[in-house]
């Protein structure tokens, strides 16, 4: 299946039924996922270890408390100097995202063809997907807190999760059982 994709990642034309696509979406989904996460733990534990040495050296400004499945550091104070910069993870994601754009948009086109549909559809997540990494870095560049821009990227990510979820009731319908103005019924 990844390899019936990866020879079509060019073609917007036809259709593909849902047996075709999910399979490979949910592989490249997982991918994106791993690659995520394998990006942002050395970023997170290495946050923690500043935290850290920070409470053994400055025990009178923070408390280090554990138990069975749990690790605590509580700061007292501000102390941007112990936060992750942010800017190299959003990078990275935004390369991610762009891979996984590029690997699934033509499946996603022609999937939304076998239902019926223009392949236009497959666009509704994304200028919310834009905006939100646009802004992202100036949220986090500036060091007083900005509300509102806060409340802005809160607002246009549930309205990426809204749109996201759309395409995915979109992707999920039935196909076509005749042909239709993009072709014929797909073989499975």
């Amino acid at each position: 299946m990844i390899g019936y994709h990866l020879v079509r990642l060019a073609k917007f034309s036809g259709r593909e039924t849902r047996a075709q696509f999910w399979p490979y979406a949910a592989v490249v989904a997982g991918i994106a996922m791993v690659c995520g996460f394998a990006m942002a733990m050395p970023m997170v534990l290495a946050s923690m270890a500043k935290m850290r040495q920070f409470a053994l050296e400055h025990p009178e400004q923070a408390t280090i408390s554990s138990g069975p499945g749990r690790y605590e550091i509580e700061i007292q104070g501000y102390h941007p100097e112990l936060m992750p910069d942010i800017a190299p993870f959003l990078t990275a994601m935004e390369g991610v995202m762009a891979l996984l754009i590029v690997l699934t948009a033509a499946a996603v086109v022609r999937r939304l063809h076998d239902t019926g549909l223009s392949g236009a559809w497959g666009l509704l997540p994304l200028p919310f997907l834009f905006f939100g990494f646009a802004r992202m870095p100036v949220l986090f560049a500036d060091p007083a807190f900005d509300t509102r821009l806060f409340g802005l990227l809160f607002l246009n990510n549930f309205c990426y999760l809204g749109a996201l979820g759309v395409l995915v009731l979109l992707l999920a319908r039935s196909g076509k059982t005749e042909e239709n103005r993009y072709g014929p019924v797909p073989q499975s």
